[in-house]
């Protein structure tokens, strides 16, 4: 599982049984903060999920900025799962590539470009393990 964790809304995805291909999930809000680690807990236990990638937004000369140390503190909340942190500088600028290659109007619902954000994330560390 992969989270795109932003101010707003959280987006999930999930890679296949054979832990090749990222799937676009869903996204929850992110606000109440509790009843959004509630959900995703719920969906990580519903989908046998051992492992939890966080996409972390470093600054682009790498140093951890308040964005970084938001996700990383949220991440805190996944305990029972281990937790690996991805940088995902860029990650929303190629989400909305991707989603305009595919004519995704994704104007006027930018939980899509969670969504899609989250399984950028899940690519970039199933690529690294495959």
């Amino acid at each position: 599982m992969a989270l795109d964790i932003g101010t707003k809304r959280v987006g999930i995805a999930l890679s296949d049984y054979l832990h090749v291909i990222a799937n676009g999930h869903s996204y929850i809000s992110r606000t109440p903060e509790d009843k959004a680690i509630e959900a995703i807990k719920k969906i990580a236990k519903e989908n046998n999920v051992k492992k939890i990638v966080i996409g972390v937004p470093y600054n682009m000369d790498g140093t951890q900025g308040s964005q970084a140390d938001d996700c990383i503190g949220f991440s805190k909340n996944f305990t029972e799962f281990e937790v690996i942190q991805e940088d995902e500088r860029l990650t929303s600028d190629e989400a909305e590539e991707n989603l305009r290659n595919r004519k995704v109007d994704f104007r006027k619902d930018k939980g899509l470009v969670d969504i899609e954000s989250a399984c950028i994330i899940l690519e970039q560390y199933l690529s690294k393990t495959n």
